[in-house]
């Protein structure tokens, strides 16, 4: 009995024992994870993290990146995620824990100087991010490894610190109960060089995939993407209408105008799985990428004289009719042999637009010439009605994204080829995306017979959609499609004219500085070497190149010594070095002269469609008239700025700059003060330029 009661005993203590310790590891199972928070370098850009809402830890040191901000309060994603958290107060240059969340695009973004870092204005972009402090929302779970737009960006470190290797994240964002297509980009952990200013192409094409179908999720897979699919009208009498009210097509001899056997009855669109409530249908636009490309034969650097990401929107209307679209794919593939088709070159893509546009083929799909004409050979035309207008919306909102290819460095440009006429509206769209940096060129082909002009939307379209009116030089007009062959060399000369693509330029990549400085005994070794350190502040500043910001220099006393012409110095670097090697001359001041001699030797050898910025520095009343010489100057073009140091005669200062004077003119009491002026004189520059009318 005894034995019996003890076997009862330990039993009962060792399920007590065995409850226990299941008890505790449930809850050790159950206790909150805690968050990781992955790290973010100061460079990346709020456009390349895909994740719609996350928290990243930003590290010390992140004022002065390569990526600056665009915005204040709502920034553009083009922006530096840590700079804007900076520039916003979040967190100091120091670093710290921030909080993102990604939101549609914006207009009239507002630039401002805060907290060390100085944001500039922008017209619109296409997204934009709301930055806060990097406390958690209720009910929101973040990610613990961000999830990037290119293999190239920055794999971030995921939560398993044991084992040092770098992750993508393979789960998929949220996304609406739709059809699925999965995109699988080559996976890469290659870290983004720090030291780089301009995004690389990818010149390995991602193989795209597009079913109406739920596809298999492939191993490896990085990335899901939102696909939808918006029917269209595949009723014979709806197919057949060409033009609002015309009734009729044109004729063609020996062409027929029924559609294509493989035009699809149903076209993918591709909307960005970030933005919050976005409907599927809220565009009214659809795209379609490459099925499938073929492996490129090879791999060509181009012709490293036109480094322009160009965007061809081929006329796929019916009225174009089939014969003259076998004419208008001829032309494109002759374009695409002259222009010269590669990596560190021109980089072409095709958007063929109807009723709707659609995606042939983007930046990166192709990079060497045969492979591109082999591809616009087997292109079908699609058919509808000519809608420029939504075909341009399309383009700016969806085409020169970074995942397609879009190089940042690179011009942005459109050539519009036109059969005749559009069936809508261009004006509004075509501003809107000549404020985005896109270059638009517009090839017509014969005008509208006599029976059409009637329902013409438009009809002096072209004048109202060109950057610039007058000059000719984004517009050719060709009377015949048998004609149209005699352009390519033409039009291959203009998008390849970098200098004269006004939509590539901003306030710093686009102006030549000749900074004017007073070497007189009155400023001294020590300030002369502050003057220097001044402007060194501001040339860095810009982006520095043959074909961006020039920058040259001038000192005088009584007399004026040339230190470096615009041609002179071709890298930031460079430039900095050779102001620093200026040495102190000491003597007069004759300001005057001064003027007159940088506008023979700097000015007068500008480049045509540069804006031309004089910086001068002076602390004392000039010896001779200065009046005369700035007025000449201003005449010839040159946007003229004055800093004024101690005994420099105001009077002087406003006369040597350009209207309104209280923008363009500075004065410090000494010259240690001069660094407070940097920032207030670059964002005038930038204010400036952005009022500019681009028209």
């Amino acid at each position: 009995l005894l034995t019996m009661k003890a076997t009862v005993i330990a039993t009962f203590f060792g399920v007590f024992l065995t409850c226990t310790y299941t008890a505790k590891e449930v809850t050790k199972k159950t206790k909150k994870a805690k968050l990781y928070v992955p790290q973010i370098d100061c460079d990346v850009k709020a456009g390349k993290i895909i994740n719609p809402e996350f928290i990243a830890k930003c590290p010390p040191g992140c004022q002065d990146v390569k990526y600056r901000v665009y915005g204040t309060d709502i920034y553009a994603s083009f922006s530096s995620v840590c700079s804007a958290a900076i520039h916003s107060g979040i967190i100091d240059n120091t670093g710290g824990k921030i909080l993102v969340q990604k939101v549609a695009g914006h207009s009239g973004y507002r630039g401002s100087f805060s907290n060390g870092v100085r944001s500039l204005s922008l017209p619109r972009w296409r997204e934009s991010f709301l930055v806060s402090e990097g406390k958690p929302r209720k009910g929101v779970t973040y990610p613990s490894t961000l999830e990037y737009s290119s293999s190239k960006s920055t794999a971030v470190k995921s939560g398993n610190r044991d084992t040092g290797r770098k992750e993508y994240q393979t789960s998929p964002v949220p996304t609406p109960a739709t059809p699925m297509a999965t995109t699988t980009p080559t996976p890469t952990t290659t870290t983004t060089d720090p030291s780089t200013t301009v995004p690389q192409p990818n010149t390995t094409p991602a193989a795209t995939r597009t079913t109406a179908a739920p596809a298999k999720t492939k191993p490896g897979l990085q990335r899901v993407r939102d696909m939808a699919f918006r029917g269209i009208s595949t009723s014979a009498s709806f197919r057949n209408i060409l033009r609002h009210n015309t009734g009729a097509q044109r004729q063609e001899p020996a062409a027929t105008f029924q559609r294509a056997a493989s035009s699809p009855a149903h076209l993918a669109m591709e909307i960005d799985s970030w933005k919050p409530g976005l409907s599927l249908f809220d565009t009214g636009f659809s795209s379609k990428e490459e099925l499938n490309p073929k492996p490129l034969e090879s791999i060509s650097q181009g012709n490293q004289n036109c480094k322009v990401d160009l965007s061809f929107l081929m006329d796929g209307s019916w009225s174009i009719g089939k014969r003259r679209f076998q004419l208008q794919k001829r032309f494109l593939g002759n374009v695409a042999q002259a222009l010269g088709i590669g990596s560190a070159g021109p980089l072409m893509g095709i958007v063929q637009y109807g009723d709707d546009p659609s995606t042939e083929f983007n930046l990166k799909t192709y990079a060497n010439s045969k492979d591109l004409r082999n591809a616009i050979e087997k292109i079908q035309q699609k058919g509808g009605l000519s809608n420029v207008g939504k075909a341009l919306s399309f383009v700016n909102k969806n085409f020169f994204l970074d995942a397609n290819g879009n190089r940042g460095g690179a011009p942005n440009v459109v050539v519009v080829i036109v059969d005749g006429w559009p069936t809508d509206r261009v004006e509004e769209a075509s501003r809107l995306a000549r404020e985005s940096g896109i270059n638009i060129f517009f090839v017509t082909v014969e005008a509208a017979a006599q029976s059409e002009k009637q329902n013409v939307i438009e009809p002096n379209f072209v004048d109202k959609v060109l950057m610039c009116r007058t000059s000719g030089f984004y517009s050719i007009n060709v009377p015949s499609w048998f004609s149209l062959h005699k352009v390519v060399q033409p039009l291959v000369k203009r998008v390849c004219d970098t200098d004269r693509l006004a939509c590539s330029k901003t306030c710093l990549n686009a102006a030549d500085i000749g900074f004017v400085i007073d070497g007189s005994s009155s400023v001294g070794t020590g300030n002369f070497r502050t003057v220097l350190q001044f402007v060194a502040n501001i040339s860095k500043e810009f982006e520095i190149s043959d074909t961006d910001t020039r920058i040259g220099a001038v000192q005088y006393t009584y007399e004026q010594r040339l230190e470096f012409s615009f041609d002179k110095y071709s890298t930031k670097q460079d430039v900095l070095n050779a102001i620093k090697r200026i040495s102190y001359w000491s003597g007069g001041t004759s300001t005057g002269a001064a003027i007159s001699y940088a506008s023979e030797q700097l000015f007068s050898k500008s480049k045509p469609n540069k804006r031309k910025i004089m910086i001068l520095i002076t602390d004392g009343r000039s010896y001779d008239d200065v009046s005369l010489p700035a007025m000449a100057a201003h005449q010839n073009g040159v946007i003229a700025y004055s800093v004024g140091v101690a005994w420099a005669a105001p009077d002087e200062l406003e006369a040597i700059a350009s209207d309104p004077a209280k923008e363009h003119s500075f004065f410090v009491d000494e010259f240690d003060d001069l660094y407070r002026y940097v920032n207030q004189l670059i964002q005038n520059i930038c204010t400036e330029f952005n009022s500019q009318p681009r028209n």
